[in-house]
């Protein structure tokens, strides 16, 4: 894996850099942002910010729900008991079994997009990482760039930060 990445200080020189790189013609994609601290206030922690997660979960939430009720309904069917009169199904003994696989399939949901979204387990193994970043420094970045020396000089442009390169 060829990088060429800049070690920040501050919040605003990592802002300065990651502006100065998209000027460059480099796009939200290539450009790599490590930090130490969550930086949301920033707007170079936008970029990642739009998730799915709440749909996915909802849409988990609804899977459970159904396959509880079909779970409870066509046991309860298929051992046909005289319940005197009552009916077979009653969703009000069957409401804990379907709240709880409500909950199960929300919870499936959310840890997969999570694991999903975070990339766990990097198989890839192409992320940028610095043990400076562990420090306090914001690591920002392009991993395989199709032109090392402009970015390189990019983030020379920039200033304020320490440049590094792999490969």
């Amino acid at each position: 894996m060829k990088a060429v990445y800049g070690l920040y200080s501050t919040p605003e020189s990592a802002q300065h850099a990651v502006d100065t790189l998209r000027k460059a013609g480099v796009t939200d994609r290539q450009i790599t942002i490590v930090s130490s601290e969550p930086l949301e206030h920033y707007e170079f922690a936008k970029k990642d910010s739009k998730t799915w997660m709440n749909w996915i979960a909802v849409l988990g939430a609804a899977t459970g729900c159904t396959i509880a009720y079909l779970l409870t309904s066509i046991t309860q069917k298929m051992w046909a008991i005289n319940t005197g009169g009552m009916p077979i199904v009653t969703n009000w003994s069957n409401l804990i079994i379907i709240f709880e696989l409500t909950m199960l399939g929300a919870i499936f949901a959310t840890v997969a997009t999570l694991l999903v979204t975070a990339g766990i387990p990097n198989l890839r193994k192409t992320k940028l990482y610095d043990p400076a970043v562990s420090d306090g420094k914001i690591l920002v970045g392009v991993a395989n760039p199709s032109d090392a020396n402009t970015i390189e000089r990019v983030l020379r442009a920039s200033g304020r930060g320490t440049l590094k390169t792999i490969g």
